[in-house]
């Protein structure tokens, strides 16, 4: 059997205090112990949330020589043995002035087997207390999709504002995916207005799970996030929900019910691309 979990965040401005609330969550997903596979997203920003994005900037620099971010979420994943799409963490970026907000996935031996580079950056304007959004200002965007390989799935990733650009996920289901994890930090207004209408749209479109772990509450720089973590299966049934609050959802994943889907409503042929 594979389980799919989401966990919900509201994460702070400090990485051990992150990781313990990781670790928590973690011990509840597994805490039957038995045969099972588990597949855990986490939220976007998952270890460093709530701050000047300088700051974040300044957390991958730190980080960049030991890599230990990524260590710290290896060892998260191996301790409970699963696989953990580790929301997004900032990785130092080449030019070394501005970092990528990184989806890295790592399996039950705690190690690195895929990275996803968030392309679409968050540059708007909304009506809410922090007003505009920049993040291009530190953050450079990735260039490439990216889906992980698995023995029970294939794995699509993308991140947060990535969700409004549905030919993103048509790649992804295009190169294979069957479920594609969504870790985000929406923002209370454009989450209320949108997010479960895209979340169950990319699944429907692209016969795919979806797995979306969200940020929510206030955090310290006074910034809501909307939560609402969710996961929705390729009928674009919500199986599982959790709307506030700190936690996690889970969901059996069917491997068949893709098949069926597609089998009986063929949409990734290529007279229908």
């Amino acid at each position: 059997m594979v389980k799919l979990s989401a966990i919900q965040l509201s994460s702070a401005a400090n990485v051990e205090t992150n990781l313990a609330k990781i670790a928590e969550q973690l011990s509840k997903i597994t805490a039957v112990q038995d045969e099972t596979q588990h597949l855990v997203v986490l939220p976007e920003c998952c270890l460093y949330f709530g701050s000047k994005d300088s700051e974040q900037l300044d957390l991958a620099k730190a980080s960049a020589k030991d890599n230990n971010l990524c260590v710290a979420l290896g060892e998260l994943a191996k301790k409970f043995n699963v696989y953990l799409v580790a929301g997004t963490i900032p990785l130092l970026a080449p030019c070394a002035t501005k970092f990528t907000n990184s989806s890295c996935v790592f399996n039950p031996d705690g190690e690195l087997i895929g990275q996803y580079d968030k392309i679409h950056l968050f540059d708007v304007n909304v009506s809410d207390n922090t007003k505009s959004y920049c993040e291009s200002r530190y953050t450079q965007p990735g260039k490439e999709i990216s889906v992980v390989n698995t023995d029970f799935a294939n794995i699509g990733l993308s991140v947060c504002f990535d969700l409004r650009f549905p030919n993103l996920f048509q790649q992804l289901s295009i190169a294979g995916a069957d479920i594609i994890t969504i870790p985000s930090a929406f923002t209370k207004v454009t989450g209320k207005a949108h997010w479960q209408t895209l979340l169950q749209a990319r699944a429907i479109e692209n016969q795919v799970y979806i797995v979306a772990a969200g940020q929510e509450g206030v955090h310290e720089n006074g910034r809501e996030t909307w939560g609402h973590s969710m996961i929705i299966n390729p009928w674009g049934e919500i199986e599982n929900s959790i709307e506030v609050g700190e936690g996690y959802i889970s969901v059996e994943y069917q491997k068949k019910e893709i098949t069926r889907i597609r089998q009986n409503m063929p949409l990734n042929s290529p007279l229908n691309r």
